[in-house]
């Protein structure tokens, strides 16, 4: 990413405060600050309450922050009100999650153009272009299968395709590969190189140090406070970013 690109995703400072001012307060998220650009795949790891899940909620639109900036593409999410944001969330970012999340009585293909319905593209291309993503996924022949014909690794490929279907820019996936066996996870990891490689970026969330590893660049949160891992980067490209505090950075 050079100094000229507009980072995908941005925070400045982002914090999350739960219940602020009570007994029960907690701070979930702590300065967060993180450049994503596009293309880049990123992993957020951490162990269960160390704050991963909040920081994805929040880059998710899911929520918003006590504190600090989010930038989306460019957009400061705080300026849009609740429709502009449903518009934003449905553009930008696509959400794959451990549990799968499909409809049982609906087929493969029918799950995947489920999204459609709500941007309101008529049936006919809704179906091709539900086909076209499993067949990218490498599902073109379970388009009719109901999730329970299908195994764990396809069902959650189902689910990639669905999040892909507006083409988003933006892959959000929370310990995808933690339902999976190895050899399945891996293979939903190597589907994700791929996604990165079309200029999809990918943020995967996990507790898991060898899942982590597939990244490019890794970020762990420690009781809700992030920082990056030094010596990860574009590791294919063979460009190493160096460790940075925020998006301050010296050019």
């Amino acid at each position: 990413m050079t100094g000229a690109e507009v980072p995908i995703i941005e925070t400045r400072a982002l914090g999350k405060v739960y219940s602020p001012g009570t007994q029960a307060e907690v701070v979930a998220l702590r300065h967060a600050d993180l450049r994503i650009g596009r293309g880049d795949f990123v992993a957020i790891m951490g162990p269960s309450g160390s704050g991963k899940s909040t920081l994805m909620n929040l880059i998710g639109c899911l929520d918003t922050p006590s504190s600090g900036q989010y930038l989306c593409d460019g957009i400061d999410v705080a300026t849009l009100d609740a429709e502009e944001l449903a518009v934003l969330r449905r553009d930008k970012i696509g959400f794959v999650f451990q549990g799968f999340n499909l409809l049982p009585r609906m087929s493969a293909l029918e799950n995947v153009a489920m999204p459609l319905g709500y941007a309101q593209v008529p049936p006919d291309e809704r179906r091709e272009l539900a086909h076209e993503t499993l067949v990218a996924v490498g599902l073109g022949d379970r388009a009719s299968h109901r999730p329970s014909e299908l195994s764990g690794g396809q069902q959650q490929r189902v689910a990639i395709a669905r999040a892909l279907i507006n083409r988003p820019p933006i892959l959000l996936a929370d310990e995808p590969t933690g339902a999976l066996d190895s050899r399945t996870g891996e293979e939903i990891l190597a589907l994700f190189k791929r996604l990165r490689d079309d200029d999809h970026t990918v943020v995967l969330i996990t507790h898991d140090a060898e899942v982590a590893a597939h990244a490019g660049r890794i970020f762990v949160m420690r009781d809700g406070e992030m920082h990056e891992e030094p010596g990860f980067g574009s590791r294919e490209s063979g460009v190493v970013e160096p460790q940075i505090p925020g998006p301050g950075r010296a050019p």
